[in-house]
Order: C-alpha cells, then sequence, then structure tokens
C-alpha cells in the first residue's frame, strides 16, 4: 500500500455540523423503537401464512370476497384423517393406536366428537313439531303420482312390520315413513356412517375409519415448523410397523398451509443467510477489513426491520411471501454502504463527512429512483403487492439513512486497498464501448424493434392462481382421494345466492337446488350442500303442510276403515320452521359457514357442491345459474386467474409509467446525458422479455414485477457510473452491489414456489444485461492506469 501524506486541518465544509450529530441522535433513537417493536412483533407472531390474504378483492362483487372468507373461516381449521385396511378389526384397533400416539392437543390438534345419540335425538325432537313441512324431491313426486287407496296400503305394510307396531304413537304421526326418508336423504350428504363408535365407509375395496381434528385458532398461524405432519407421520410410522398394509390418508387447509410455512420458512433462511453470506464475501474481497462488513451489515439490518416494523403498523400483519420477497433486499439496500466504502478506499485522505457530501447527490437520486420503481407495485388494489411495495420501498430508505447518518460517525481509520479491488476498479479502463454513430442508432433501433416483434410474437401470458403456492403432490393427491371418499364439499366452487329477504333467498335456492338435480343424477356432481335442505323456504313448507294435510288424513281414514280402528293424524307446529331457530341448533353446526345472513341490505347465502372433479362440467355448472335472478355462479380460482390477468396488464402499463418518470428525474439531473443512465436497464428489459419468448417460458405478473424492480436496481448502476464517470471507485461498488444482488435474485429463482422462481429468474438473466451495458455507454474514456482507482482529493479539492 503506498504511502499517503497527512491530511492538512479540516476546513469547515470538513465538519459534521450541528444538524448531522442530531440527524445522528434521532436516527439512533427511531432505530431504537424499531428494535422495541421488533421484539414485541415476533413475540405476537403477527405472521400471516393465508395464502387468500395476499389476492386482491373484486372491487365489482365484494359479497363474493365475503362468502369466501367465512367459508375458509368454517373449513380452514379441520384436519380429516382416515385409517384404511382390508379387516374392519385391524382398522379399528389401528385408529386406537392413531389415537394413543396422537392424543388430544398434540401438535395442537384436537379430535372432534361424533354427533352421539342425546345430541341426534334432541335433533329429532327439535325437528318432529315440522314434520308435515319437511319433504324430498322425490317424496313429493311419490304423493303426486300416487292414490289415496295405494298409500293406504303403503301405510299398512309399514304398520305390520314388527318394529312399528312397538312404535305404534310414532307410526300415525308418520303413517307413509316419510319421517324416516327425510332424514336418510339428509344422511347421504355424506357417505361415512356410524359404526362401533366410529364413521365408517367402504371405498376403494378397503374399510375406512374417519377421525375429525381441529386446529385451535386460525390454520396460519403457525411456527415454520411441520408440528402436525410431524406428529402424523410419527402416528403413522407406529401403525404401519404393526400392520404394514394399514394405510393412513391426511387432508385439510392446515397441513398444506403447514408444507407452505416449512416450504417458505426454509427459503427465507436460504435466501436471507445466503444472501447475507454473498455480501459479507464481496465486502470482504473489495474491502479485506471488518468495519465496512459491520457497517454495511449494520445498514441492511435497520433496512430490514425498518421495513417489517412500517410493514407490520401500515398492514397489521406481514404475509410470510412478503418476507421471503424482502429477504432479497439484502441484494439491494448495501449498494450505499458499498459505494461509501468503494470511494473511502479510493480517497483515503478525505474526511468521512466532507466524503459522504460529495456522494450525496448520486446517493439520494438512486434512492429517489428506487422508491419511484417500488412503490409502482403497489399503485393497484392488491394487498400482496402493497405489502411488498412498502417493504422494498422503506428498506433501502432506511439502509441509506443509516449509511448518511452513522457510517461518517463509526468509520475511523483508512480502509486497506485489496488487489481484487484494484482489479475490478481498474477493468473499467478497459471496458468496451458501443459506437454511437447514426449508423450504430439505426442498427440499435432495428435491434430493439427486433426484440419487441419477438415478444410480441412469441410470448404467452400465464395467470393461473396456482403459481402463488405449491403443495407437496402427496398431500395434494390424498386430499383428492379423501374429498371424493367423503363427498366433501370445495370452497372453490359455489353458488353465492342473494334476496331481499331470508325467505326469498331459500325460494331461489330451491330453484337453483331444482336445476341441479339433472346434474346429480347423471354423476357430474355427488349433490350439494345448501340451507334449504334443512330449512326449505316457508312457501314450500307451506305447499308440503297443505299436500300431506290432504293425503294423510285421507290415509288413516281408508287404514281405519279396514281396521276398525279410530286413529287420528296428531297437530303440527302452526308456525314454519325458520332459519334462526336452526341456527340455535347443534344439528347446523356443518352448514352455519353457508348461511351468510343479512349483508347490507340483502341476504345472502352460499350452495356448495360435492363430489366434483370433474372440470369439464364447470360450464354446465355455471348455466345451471343463469337466468336465476339474484343466483350468482363463482369460480374463485378462474376469477382470481382473471384478476391476475388484469393486473398484469396494468402493472406493464405502470413498468412503462415508471420508465418515462424515472427519465425525467434522470433528465432534470443530467439533461442530455440522461439516457446512458437509462438506456441500459431498457435495453435489459427487453433482453429478458425476449429471452423468455425464445426459451418458451411463459409471461406471469410476477415476471413484470420483477422487471419494476430491475428498474430500480438497473437504474442505479447507470447514475453512479454517470455521476462518477472517471470514478474507478464507482465501478466497483457497481460491481460488488450488482454481483450481491444477482447472487439475492438468484438464490430466490431456487424457490419451490412459481411466482417467486419466476420472479428471481427474470432478474438473474436481468442485472448481468445492464451490468455488461452500463459500462458501454460511457460518455468519456479513461486512462488506462490501475494505480489507484481515482486521483485522490486534497482536502481543499472537491471531490
Amino acid at each position: 500500500m503506498r504511502h499517503t501524506p497527512p491530511s492538512s486541518p479540516l476546513s469547515p465544509s470538513d465538519r459534521p455540523g450541528a444538524w448531522w450529530r442530531l440527524a445522528a441522535i434521532v436516527w439512533l433513537l427511531c432505530v431504537l423503537a424499531v428494535g422495541w417493536h421488533q421484539w414485541n412483533f415476533w413475540q405476537q407472531g403477527r405472521v400471516d401464512m393465508n395464502v387468500l390474504a395476499l389476492l386482491p378483492e373484486d372491487e365489482q362483487a365484494p359479497e363474493v370476497g365475503l362468502a369466501t372468507r367465512k367459508l375458509v373461516d368454517g373449513i380452514s381449521r379441520q384436519v380429516m384423517l382416515l385409517v384404511g385396511g382390508e379387516d374392519w378389526n385391524e382398522v379399528r384397533a389401528a385408529t386406537a393406536l392413531l389415537r394413543e400416539k396422537l392424543p388430544a392437543g398434540a401438535a395442537g390438534l384436537q379430535e372432534q366428537p361424533l354427533a352421539d345419540g342425546v345430541s341426534m335425538a334432541a335433533a329429532l325432537d327439535f325437528y318432529f313439531p315440522w314434520r308435515d313441512r319437511l319433504l324430498t324431491p322425490g317424496q313429493r313426486q311419490m304423493l303426486d303420482a300416487s292414490d289415496t287407496p295405494a298409500l293406504a296400503q303403503r301405510a299398512l305394510t309399514a304398520l305390520y312390520q314388527p318394529a312399528a307396531q312397538a312404535r305404534l304413537s310414532q307410526w300415525v304421526a308418520d303413517p307413509l315413513g316419510l319421517w324416516v326418508q327425510w332424514w336418510a336423504a339428509r344422511a347421504a350428504q355424506s357417505h361415512a356412517r356410524p359404526r362401533d363408535g366410529l364413521l365408517w365407509l367402504q371405498s376403494e375395496g378397503r374399510h375406512w375409519a374417519v377421525l375429525a381434528y381441529e386446529v385451535p385458532g386460525s390454520a396460519f398461524r403457525l411456527s415454520g415448523e411441520a408440528e402436525y405432519g410431524q406428529a402424523i407421520a410419527e402416528a403413522t410410522a407406529a401403525i404401519q410397523q404393526r400392520w404394514p398394509q394399514m394405510q393412513v390418508l391426511r387432508a385439510g387447509v392446515p397441513l398444506h398451509a403447514e408444507a407452505a410455512a416449512v416450504q417458505a420458512s426454509g427459503e427465507i433462511n436460504t435466501i436471507g443467510w445466503g444472501s447475507l453470506a454473498g455480501v459479507l464475501l464481496l465486502t470482504w474481497l473489495a474491502f479485506r477489513s471488518l468495519r465496512p462488513i459491520a457497517l454495511v451489515g449494520l445498514s441492511l439490518l435497520v433496512g430490514c426491520a425498518v421495513a417489517l416494523s412500517v410493514t407490520a403498523w401500515v398492514f397489521g400483519e406481514v404475509h410470510l411471501l412478503t418476507l421471503v420477497f424482502g429477504a432479497s433486499l439484502v441484494g439491494v439496500a448495501e449498494d450505499y454502504g458499498i459505494h461509501y466504502f468503494a470511494a473511502r478506499q479510493s480517497q483515503a485522505d478525505v474526511p468521512p463527512h466532507r466524503l459522504m457530501r460529495s456522494l450525496l447527490p448520486a446517493l439520494w437520486l438512486a434512492l429517489g429512483t428506487s422508491v419511484i420503481a417500488y412503490l409502482a407495485l403497489g399503485a393497484e388494489a392488491f394487498p400482496g403487492l402493497r405489502q411488498m411495495a412498502v417493504f422494498a420501498a422503506f428498506g433501502p430508505v432506511a439502509a441509506l439513512i443509516t449509511v448518511v447518518c452513522w457510517f461518517p460517525w463509526l468509520d475511523r481509520g483508512r480502509v486497506p486497498r485489496s488487489r481484487w479491488a484494484d482489479k475490478v476498479g481498474g477493468s473499467l479502463a478497459y471496458w468496451p464501448r458501443l459506437p454511437l454513430g447514426r449508423k450504430a442508432c439505426v442498427g440499435y433501433g432495428l435491434a430493439a424493434a427486433g426484440l419487441v416483434a419477438v415478444c410480441v410474437l412469441m410470448l404467452r401470458p400465464q395467470d393461473d392462481v396456482r403459481q402463488l403456492q405449491n403443495s407437496p403432490l402427496e398431500l395434494v393427491e390424498q386430499q383428492r382421494r379423501i374429498s371424493a371418499m367423503l363427498g366433501l364439499p370445495s370452497p372453490a366452487q359455489f353458488y353465492l345466492v342473494r334476496g331481499d329477504s331470508a325467505e326469498q333467498v331459500l325460494q331461489r335456492e330451491e330453484l337453483l337446488t331444482q336445476r341441479l338435480q339433472p346434474l346429480a343424477a347423471q354423476g357430474h356432481i355427488s349433490g350439494w350442500s345448501a340451507v334449504s335442505d334443512w330449512v326449505p323456504s316457508q312457501a314450500q313448507q307451506a305447499r308440503d303442510a297443505q299436500r300431506l294435510g290432504e293425503v294423510e288424513p285421507a290415509v288413516l281414514s281408508a287404514v281405519n276403515a279396514a281396521l276398525g280402528e279410530h286413529m287420528q293424524r296428531p297437530a303440527f307446529a302452526a308456525e314454519p320452521l325458520t332459519v334462526d331457530a336452526w341456527l340455535a341448533q347443534p344439528i347446523s353446526a356443518a352448514g352455519r359457514a353457508l348461511w351468510l345472513g343479512a349483508v347490507g341490505d340483502q341476504w345472502m347465502s352460499v350452495v356448495m357442491l360435492r363430489g366434483l372433479h370433474d372440470w369439464a362440467v364447470l360450464p354446465r355448472l355455471e348455466a345451471a345459474g343463469q337466468g336465476l335472478e339474484g343466483v350468482r355462479w363463482v369460480d374463485k380460482p378462474a376469477e382470481i386467474s382473471s384478476l391476475l390477468a388484469r393486473y398484469r396488464d396494468s402493472m406493464t402499463w405502470l413498468l412503462v409509467l415508471g420508465h418515462v418518470l424515472v427519465l425525467a428525474a434522470l433528465c432534470w439531473r443530467f439533461g442530455r446525458q440522461a439516457w446512458r443512465a437509462w438506456v441500459p436497464t431498457l435495453a435489459a428489459t427487453l433482453g429478458v422479455l425476449a429471452f423468455m419468448a425464445l426459451a418458451g417460458q411463459p409471461l406471469q405478473l410476477f415476471n413484470i414485477l420483477a422487471l419494476v424492480l430491475l428498474l430500480g436496481v438497473g437504474v442505479d448502476y447507470g447514475i453512479f457510473l454517470l455521476e462518477h464517470e472517471e470514478d474507478g471507485s464507482a465501478w466497483l461498488a457497481v460491481v460488488v452491489g450488482a454481483g450481491s444482488t444477482w447472487l439475492s435474485f438468484g438464490l430466490l429463482g431456487l424457490s419451490q414456489t412459481p411466482a417467486l422462481k419466476a420472479f428471481g429468474t427474470t432478474l438473474m438473466v436481468g442485472l448481468p444485461l445492464v451490468l455488461v451495458l452500463a459500462p458501454a455507454l460511457r460518455a468519456r474514456k479513461i486512462r488506462p492506469s490501475i494505480e489507484g482507482l481515482v486521483q485522490p482529493c486534497t482536502p481543499n479539492q472537491p471531490s
């Protein structure tokens, strides 16, 4: 290291000034407050893992979002376990072992008791006063098609059965046996039946025992550890060790949420710590000192902490994918600290505060253009993007404030020169420049037009909502099998029914279910779940009561004439059965989520489909609801995918607007030379899109978001090289910063979540293109000297 003469006394411009001291103290107080908030934040566990929380609401139909949230709240905490084998006695023993290995409360799982005889008797007692008002569609057809003698003969046949003779009073109340048939139709909504104290079904050539568990609180408040999955896996291993052929299937939203949490937690560690290690390694190679590493790490830590606290303050909770996205921030926010230390390395005699003053114009401009690009993420009503926008915007701001306020005070001593830094900084002198003559510019224009044509002709959009989350294939397959065996309804597709009153909603449900009956008869669906199945409309109750009020007395009269008896039909409830009365009973627990009740000035309910496995029938299901007033078909995945397509289009235009605004900011600072800082990012954007088109990769919303981030990061490199055009230290800062950023997003491309993978892959291609093009558009030629990265400034000479 060459000898540097001692510096002269500090001039007034070299001293920090009172405002700098005040700013450092105020920022210290702010960081301490953030530290206190961080402690409380992680203690409270306010990390949201519900993927639906990231999705935008359909502003044209907010009631659909309400219905979806209520459905999700109703089923999101349920876990179903099925134990299956060829011998029922072995299945019972294996189920007992499962309960032993998975006791109540293990891993937060709580077994739900089955409906016992007492609760079923209570349900029968509740419904019986309205027995004359409860008929199935098949029973109505039977009554309309039969005459009184045939019905009387049917009643006599039922009466002569031994079980009926023991309950003569019950027979008088239901001479045609309609009550039992109505309950059988309700029971048919579930394929499982009580047996030996368990729920039992037979499917796939096996006997299956069904166990229902529930997790306390939200299914999405998880630690990132496989608690549920590990407990179930250990219990399954114990069963299969004793009965190797026994199968244990599992399904439920908590299991999918836990798998996503475990995956995202691992990715946070890989991306965050891997990026930090890359930043520290590059910083060490450049500066060979622990002080730059410690201070750059401090700026990153403060930036991420402030970003997290501001995001939590604005939104209440922070989504796990926002943290995964924010983990890549360490590859961006370190640019400011690296730029400072690169300048310190080359200008060792310049006092830190004076050096910082000379760097501030480029630093603030780079921050401003980055924030413009990041805030474009939150321009649309997309909760996930708004969270990411706030996180990405405030992180660099806090990192730069830390650099400006603290680095000149904490940075004492010299920054050692390193051979690696000399070589990198000196390489700028030999970097080729692109020719900028008239013919060359025409060629560049034609090349850009060709790239645009390739993108337009070959790029294909993809807006599938499944890009947001990627559950394990084994868990998805088990979920599908359990849904098929139990006939579980799916909350992804349903009908939303609206009316001016509860009565009107029930009437419209009945019209809808009449249209669904042919589809169920043809096997396209197993059935449906609707409140009107349990509580018919008052109009339907009145019609059924009138029909039975005419039929059953005539039947009893014919039976009395045949037997010489004087049996009379008992009286039933005078008032109709209401939804409110039904909701107050335990029997309504499984269907309460279907009734949304009064929402504003309207009443709403949901009709869900069971056994929907053939997606080709979706158009017919949609057609079944068309023409019915107040009935809307909701295909949630299709609607969300449509929203993603809309936001992809709007974000594309915001990307164009961001380029325009960034160019305007550059023109304000650099005038006619502004294009030199902007064109590299523009060319890299076109290059990335052309690469995707030629590689056959689809264009997603998250590719556009990555290009927005590329604008915010890539323009910084052009700004540093244009602001300090003959300064090799600026090139060193650009290379180190770009390398760590590329490493961050390169690791993001390893994510198993398709959206994050697309995001990272886009930046893996785009960042090197910017790094190559930015120095190639320099205006002036640097002398090919490696001795010193820049001419050192004297204390009285501006940097």
